[in-house]
């Protein structure tokens, strides 16, 4: 193919080639509030410290009665509440909630797991409970302890911890 040209083509109107590098207007900062400011609002002058509002969940299911499933290992706490049928309306555990390794057996770790489980419920409008508690972890008594403190009504503790009748061969005995 052979292509004609025509002698030099004009120039665009896009790339005007001049000598001096173009700068770029200089963009203007927003402005922030002081933190003075910011700080005069967070402060209160009240010596209790507030509970959380519990926040009405989207498409809350209004139920008034559930059970809370413990299950304290010796390596975790899980809570598990649901309604009478089963349903699952709010689960927790130490993993979740962000405690890593050995802070997952703790006592403490079990009270935070509960309190977690418990808001998710009670945003459904949860009021009252069955507590059945499985497993011999550190968190059983306090995880009991936390559900009651949050302001749930306990009508039932029960432990269904399950036990053998002569079954498995348990571990060896450690050597420390």
């Amino acid at each position: 193919m052979v292509s004609k040209e025509t002698g030099p083509k004009p120039p665009t109107p896009e790339a005007k080639p001049t000598g001096k590098p173009v700068k770029k207007a200089a963009r203007k900062k927003k402005e922030e509030p002081t933190p003075v400011a910011a700080a005069a609002e967070s402060l209160s002058l009240s010596a209790e410290v507030e509970k959380p509002k519990i926040v009405k969940a989207r498409g809350s299911k209004n139920i008034h009665s559930g059970i809370a499933h413990v299950l304290a290992t010796f390596n975790n706490t899980i809570v598990t509440i649901t309604d009478m049928k089963g349903n699952v309306i709010g689960w927790s555990s130490a993993g979740k909630i962000g405690f890593k390794g050995s802070r997952k057996s703790t006592a403490y770790a079990a009270q935070m797991v509960a309190q977690d489980a418990s808001r998710q419920a009670m945003g459904h409008g949860l009021k009252e409970v069955e507590v059945l508690v499985k497993g011999p972890g550190a968190g059983r008594e306090s995880a009991v302890r936390a559900l009651q403190a949050i302001g749930l009504d306990l009508t039932l503790i029960r432990d269904v911890t399950p036990v053998p009748h002569n079954g498995c061969r348990p571990p060896k005995q450690r050597r420390v």
